[in-house]
């Protein structure tokens, strides 16, 4: 990586909102954006050069993330009254507000390794490669667990509703036997 500060500069924004979005409290967010950048430009090596600092930057952030909050567990967060009495007297935009709230219930409810990777593919842009680079794992794995956390999410936005197609049909999918009219004693066809 380069020894030019602007390299890091640059991507700090993206930093902070991915940051932001796996540890949800800006003050532990800072803090491992502000590792993040200390680890990066302590490792910074004339001879060694980083094709991607983006990826690099980020591959960082998702290390340090599951060294110090994953492993370590989460811990219980003290809000001060100030913070409450402010959130209590704003104004209702409840609609916006709802669906935010919602979405990020469905992100919560998402496995550690799926909401990792909605996050850097649909929040910060990454590429599946660049994504698959920063997670240390194959593309393919991205794009499995990307396609299966899109469609936990269109569920759980959707009420947990399955769509009226799988709903309406009966068949071994759903659970039911299928049965044919001819394997039913005559008696009892038409009945409901």
């Amino acid at each position: 990586m380069e020894n030019d500060p602007d390299t890091i500069l640059v991507h700090l924004t993206g930093l902070r909102r991915y940051a932001m979005a796996l540890v949800r409290n800006s003050s532990d967010a800072e803090d491992l954006v502000q590792e993040c950048v200390c680890r990066a430009i302590e490792r910074a090596q004339p001879w060694r050069k980083v094709n991607d600092v983006r990826s690099y930057l980020f591959a960082i952030l998702h290390n340090l993330y599951v060294d110090k909050v994953v492993k370590k567990g989460r811990r219980q967060e003290i809000v001060s009254d100030e913070i409450v009495e402010r959130k209590l007297v704003t104004g209702p935009n409840q609609t916006d507000r709802l669906a935010l709230r919602d979405l990020s219930r469905a992100l919560d409810g998402l496995s550690c390794e799926q909401r990792e990777v909605v996050l850097l593919v649909g929040l910060e842009g990454l590429t599946y490669e660049a994504a698959a680079n920063v997670l240390d794992v194959p593309v393919g794995t991205v794009m499995s667990r990307l396609s299966r956390a899109r469609e936990a999410l269109r569920q759980a936005m959707d009420g947990g509703r399955q769509p009226a197609s799988a709903e309406a049909k009966p068949g071994k999918a759903n659970g039911h036997r299928v049965v044919s009219q001819r394997a039913v004693a005559p008696e009892l066809r038409g009945r409901g």
